[in-house]
């Protein structure tokens, strides 16, 4: 039996929305992005580096993130993360999206995204990246195994929430690592 990890970044308020650039989402007039970039430092990336890299199995992306994320990562360059991300299988639930998709090993999810999930979930080990409106869905389904979230020393006050709409009930706290910026890189695991 496989797992699903979902790995985010998040404000102190629970924010989840656009940490990495001011135009990442900006939907519902969010003008706050790119509030995670200031908190980077070399304990998060090795964290995130031994993660993506030792992670057996594959992405799993919602359209957006998706997108966002094929328009960027091919193209850069020097970076140790590219290549980690171009070569692992990405599954991605869109019912908006057609085959082919840009992004080498890039797969295409039947409209019932959820079943096929949790398909793959029997053999295959899977990490959600960002892909908050297919996280909450998964959540829904109790098909998250392992929550590693990057908490972020910040609160933004509005934004899209990783948590909104979803009843989880109590989390385990099963590691934790504090970066030299403040972040708390916690893994949690349902109770």
């Amino acid at each position: 039996m496989g797992r699903i990890t979902a790995v985010e970044h998040m404000t102190l308020d629970g924010v989840m929305q656009s940490p990495g650039r001011a135009d990442e989402d900006t939907r519902g007039g969010f003008g706050l992005g790119g509030w995670a970039q200031p908190f980077s430092d070399p304990v998060q990336a090795e964290a995130m580096g031994e993660h993506l890299a030792g992670a057996p199995g594959a992405l799993l992306l919602g359209r957006r993130t998706y997108q966002d994320f094929a328009g960027y990562w091919p193209h850069q360059t020097g970076n140790p993360f590219t290549e980690v991300l171009d070569k692992t299988q990405k599954y991605v639930a869109s019912g908006t999206l057609t085959e082919p998709l840009p992004w080498q090993n890039s797969t295409l999810l039947p409209v019932d995204a959820i079943s096929a999930i949790a398909e793959l979930r029997r053999d295959l080990d899977l990490v959600v990246l960002g892909s908050g409106d297919l996280l909450r869905s998964l959540m829904r389904h109790d098909l998250v195994d392992e929550y590693l979230l990057l908490i972020n020393p910040t609160v933004v006050g509005t934004g899209r929430r990783l948590f909104d709409g979803v009843e989880l009930g109590d989390l385990r706290l099963v590691a934790s690592t504090p970066t030299t910026t403040g972040v708390i890189i916690a893994t949690y695991q349902p109770g």
